[in-house]
């Protein structure tokens, strides 16, 4: 995907140099690769997650770009830590135009059995971690004209998945806090979107593979085949495939596209 969408090869949705990006959950899967184009794309990218050493490493691979990179280590199970992490930055000086909400599921499980603090937990892990960077960020999004907000969420917020009854929930607040904002945030050029990822090959999927063959007593691979059978495309998608659609919705290009919730599943999800 070196010359994706969104590359210095293909200029047509227009390049963020001189914008600064903050993408959450940036050490593996997803985020690093949503990471990876944005700075291909010109963006001084702000990597965002727990480990230290795993943000750094992933910092040092990353094209050049007009601005630095940057690192910030900050622990999503932890309240209020995200927004927390960026108490010195100084946004007058170096606002951040782009926030990439990302950050890994709850626990699989029915929801009739889950227990309340599940519920909580993820409640603050994705929706009140991402209004508190929202909040954090959004006085420099206006005062430079230029804002993106895109959280990578899950498809089950058009179809509620079997055995993410907790992740459904979130997911779905996730979805309507994502749409309100982008309603209110629209007269200052600010757009808010989702994009969801269907069955993409991560280690999260390799960890969803690897349990339910524990559970149902097949092979990995007869699990993989078995996933794949109900993707139209018949494959699991690559991550640079769906940072590809993220780097598009925080392009120049994507100015009038807000409020939107965009499956890159190969098909998969029955509802338009």
């Amino acid at each position: 995907m070196e010359n994706g969408p969104l590359g210095t090869a293909n200029p047509l949705f227009g390049s963020l140099s001189g914008k600064r990006a903050l993408v959450c959950g940036s050490t593996q899967g997803i985020g690093k690769a949503v990471a990876e184009a944005l700075a291909r794309a010109g963006a001084g990218v702000v990597l965002m997650a727990r480990n230290a050493e795993r943000l750094e490493a992933v910092r040092l691979c990353l094209p050049e770009a007009t601005l630095e990179h940057r690192t910030v280590v900050a622990d999503f199970g932890l309240p209020g830590a995200p927004a927390a992490a960026l108490t010195h930055w100084d946004f007058e000086r170096e606002p951040i135009h782009i926030l990439i909400n990302n950050t890994g599921g709850p626990a699989p499980g029915p929801v009739h059995t889950a227990d309340p603090e599940a519920f909580r937990a993820a409640f603050e892990m994705h929706v009140l971690a991402a209004h508190g960077l929202m909040k954090t960020l959004l006085p420099g999004m206006r005062a430079s004209g230029y804002g993106r907000v895109v959280n990578i969420i899950s498809t089950s917020v058009k179809q509620p998945l079997p055995g993410l009854g907790v992740s459904n929930t979130v997911r779905a607040a996730m979805g309507n806090w994502s749409k309100t904002l982008a309603t209110e945030l629209a007269p200052d050029g600010i757009t808010v979107n989702n994009v969801l990822p269907g069955a993409t090959a991560t280690e999260r999927l390799a960890g969803i593979v690897g349990n339910r063959a524990l559970k149902t007593g097949l092979s990995a691979e007869a699990v993989e085949r078995e996933m794949k059978s109900e993707i139209p495309m018949g494959r699991f998608a690559q991550a640079a495939e769906i940072a590809a659609a993220v780097a598009f919705l925080c392009s120049p290009a994507a100015a009038y596209i807000t409020g939107i919730n965009l499956p890159v599943d190969g098909g998969r999800t029955a509802s338009l």
